[in-house]
């Protein structure tokens, strides 16, 4: 986009941890894959976790992830939550009118659209039930021929990018070989950036989630979606939150859908 010319569409994408180098190319690729008259920002929240490989790191990130979102004061228009296991998507939807996509669940959608069955490929072993627990909260068990694990760890995606490659590539290629997998999603936002590249040696398709998110989130801007909120992501009930800041604090006078 010319440095003279206005974002029609602003995206912030936030990285639910604290490794800015992440942060940066989670930034470069949404710009990469929308439009050039769409802006994303990338953040990380001032707290939390330096990479995302359990439970208790997912759980931790999620309240510096609603800051990012709760404190946005109508900047963007849309906001990507960029960890394949898609930590707090529920409770963003619930602070917010705005789109929310995650990026595990917007590359198991567009890899839907393009092939039959579809492996995850991601990071250390112990990661695994926790991305197989994101494709059984997408509701695609049926459509997911396999989650195959490298040796990396999140940071390791990132900082050792031939390595990371080789990693993907080799699971990759066991999953189109002995899964049936007909396409594969890169699940890790730090492995932004490879997925043309692994389409070059993989007869299958190969989906960057982090441009797969930043493009539904610009979709559903194009299109004029808005979150719903008849039921399930309304805003949180009037209550006091004992020890948060202000601005967790849901009240009576909070907007709703029925305002």
């Amino acid at each position: 986009m010319p440095d003279d010319q206005e974002p029609t569409i602003r995206i912030k994408a936030i990285n639910p941890n604290t490794t800015q180098a992440m942060t940066e190319n989670i930034g470069r690729q949404a710009n990469h894959y929308t439009a050039d008259s769409t802006h994303v920002t990338a953040v990380s929240p001032a707290r939390g976790p330096v990479s995302i490989e359990s439970y208790y790191d997912d759980y931790l990130a999620v309240p510096g992830l609603l800051e990012e979102i709760l404190n946005d004061d109508d900047e963007h228009d849309a906001f990507v939550v960029a960890c394949w296991g898609d930590p707090g998507l529920e409770a963003c939807r619930e602070v917010t009118e705005k789109p929310v996509v995650g990026i595990a669940e917007a590359s198991m959608y567009v890899a839907n659209m393009v092939a039959a069955t579809w492996s995850v490929a991601t990071i250390l072993p112990r990661a695994k039930h926790f991305i197989e627990a994101a494709v059984v909260k997408a509701g695609l068990t049926d459509r997911c021929a396999s989650v195959r694990c490298t040796d990396l760890t999140v940071v390791e995606t990132e900082e050792a990018r031939d390595a990371t490659f080789a990693g993907l590539l080799a699971v990759s290629r066991l999953a189109v070989e002995e899964d049936g997998a007909e396409a594969i999603c890169l699940g890790c936002a730090g492995m932004g950036g490879l997925a043309e590249r692994l389409e070059d040696e993989l007869p299958v398709p190969v989906v960057d989630s982090v441009g797969a998110a930043a493009v539904l989130a610009e979709s559903l801007v194009q299109l004029g979606k808005t979150t719903s909120k008849v039921m399930t992501y309304r805003p949180p009930e009037p209550k006091e939150q004992t020890g948060y800041p202000d601005i967790y604090q849901f009240r009576a006078d909070t907007p709703t859908a029925d305002d």
